[in-house]
């Protein structure tokens, strides 16, 4: 009789759905990315703004889990990965609406935990995002410090030191600023 209770809970729902979500959260651990886009926006106060990204990229043959992945958070789209590299045939499913990431992509991966140090991007990912609802970057002192949490993440590009210093002076220069 125990046998078969292991058994029946092996089928249940709950057991398919936690299946499902750990396969989410380990696909995303390796294919997936937490990102703060940084975009000059002159219809800013401050002349920039932080675009938070939830993207998961997979080659065409693939894309059937970003559809998945879709369908289980119900927000999102799915588009060609880089449009510009007509030889790129990848596809990704992104999220930006902040209201979803913040209602749907974070509660599922503050429970669904990521394995590798990407664990540490969603982390600050999720802190950004969650200051950002509360208006912290609407100011310059708020926009700096996400900012620079922002530059801590996706391995410290280099690319990125240049742009960050580049922000950083115009907000210096700039007499728009609140």
């Amino acid at each position: 009789m125990n046998d078969n209770r292991k058994s029946n809970n092996f089928l249940s729902a709950d057991n398919q759905q936690e299946r499902s979500d750990s396969y989410i959260s380990g696909f995303v651990d390796g294919e997936g990315s937490f990102h703060i886009a940084i975009q000059r926006a002159k219809h800013t106060c401050l002349g920039w703004q932080l675009i938070p990204e939830f993207h998961v990229s997979q080659n065409f043959d693939y894309a059937k889990i970003l559809k998945f992945i879709k369908e289980r958070f119900d927000c999102g789209y799915i588009k060609p990965n880089h449009a510009r590299n007509v030889r790129d045939k990848s596809y990704a499913y992104v999220v930006r609406n902040r209201n979803h990431l913040l209602k749907k992509i974070i509660p599922f991966f503050t429970h669904n935990k990521l394995l590798s140090p990407k664990q540490d991007d969603f982390e600050k990912f999720a802190y950004i995002v969650r200051k950002m609802d509360k208006n912290f970057h609407l100011n310059r002192k708020g926009f700096l410090q996400l900012l620079k949490v922002a530059f801590t993440m996706n391995r410290n590009g280099i690319y990125r030191k240049k742009k960050l210093e580049e922000i950083v002076e115009s907000l210096k220069s700039s007499t728009t600023i609140r």
